[in-house]
């Protein structure tokens, strides 16, 4: 089968399209053929020898891939030969085939494009967790999401928007601030020249928000604790603005707020398969209706990957990166 490996880390240039043996099946999995994988900064992360997947888990790229069931495993009684099913894995998603924990599937709508499967479960799941599951949204609270353009971002916004919870979002253009305004985000802040802070505060009278979903870590560490309302949770998914930052731990009290770190890539498929009920529990009306929906940036053959891959790292895309495999 084809496969995206690197057998050595660096630039987008190390990435390989290479014929594969197809995994092996195992007890509680199903097979794939895959049709479509959604692009993930943990995957341009890997690339570099930042980011190696779990133990256990394949060396091949693609954290979420969508396609049809071609085969399962004796002890698994559904879903049927040929349903479309999108999945998040811990690795081998860029690939014609991929083997599935049961737990970790969910049914592709009828009105989603296999692109736009391919692109769902890592981010609306990330999205989910933390948001909701980790940081107790709830409708009537407000949540403040930075990098509102990107995959989780969109993704959050629409979760928000269906759970009935304000959002409110921070980009890096006005452009991209219009767009997740028209996503649904109630506001949408440009870093470059306003201070998030002072705006959220504004906003809500000066209470602060619930839960601030946040993929910058160190550099926003301070800010976020300004913004947060009394036992408000901060949830560090990302830390593209650094690892360290300087907290005020008299602030961390007197609020009574959480910080929790969160990654979804190294649960075991028993916590995934939790995370997938629950998430289909309480979106899966949506989800089958369309109200969920990735917003799709741009869609490479396997063989563009190196393509892809700059598109995702020039943090020009707004939604998702996609790769069309079958």
């Amino acid at each position: 089968m084809k496969s995206v490996v690197c057998s050595v880390h660096g630039d987008e240039n190390v990435l390989r399209v290479e014929e594969r043996p197809a995994p092996d099946l195992k007890p509680g999995s199903i097979r794939l053929a895959v049709g479509a994988a959604g692009l993930n900064r943990a995957d341009l992360l890997q690339r570099q020898g930042l980011y190696p997947p779990p133990s256990g888990a394949s060396d091949i790229l693609g954290l979420e891939c969508a396609g049809s069931v071609v085969d399962a495993a004796p002890d698994v009684a559904d879903p049927v030969s040929g349903a479309r099913m999108m999945a998040l894995v811990a690795g081998g998603g860029y690939a014609e085939e991929a083997v599935v924990d049961r737990g970790s599937l969910l049914p592709v709508p009828e009105i989603f494009s296999i692109e736009e499967a391919g692109a769902f479960p890592e981010v609306y799941l990330t999205a989910y967790l933390n948001l909701f599951m980790l940081g107790g949204l709830s409708a009537g609270g407000t949540a403040l999401v930075h990098g509102g353009s990107g995959g989780v971002g969109t993704a959050a916004i629409q979760l928000a928007q269906e759970a009935g919870a304000r959002v409110f979002v921070t980009a890096g253009t006005d452009d991209r601030c219009r767009r997740c305004s028209e996503l649904g985000a109630e506001i949408a802040i440009n870093y470059r020249d306003r201070d998030f802070a002072g705006v959220c505060l504004e906003a809500t009278g000066d209470r602060g928000v619930d839960v601030v979903l946040d993929c910058i870590g160190g550099s926003y560490l301070g800010k976020n604790l300004t913004v947060l309302t009394t036992e408000g949770r901060l949830v560090v998914i990302g830390l593209m603005g650094g690892t360290t930052g300087e907290l005020d731990l008299r602030r961390l009290l007197s609020k009574r707020v959480r910080i929790i770190g969160s990654t979804l890539r190294a649960l075991s498929p028993a916590r995934k398969a939790e995370i997938v009920s629950s998430f289909l529990d309480r979106f899966g009306d949506a989800l089958q209706a369309g109200r969920l929906r990735p917003v799709i940036d741009s869609v490479y053959p396997i063989e563009r990957v190196a393509d892809a891959h700059r598109r995702l790292a020039s943090g020009e895309a707004f939604g998702k990166v996609v790769l069309r495999i079958g």
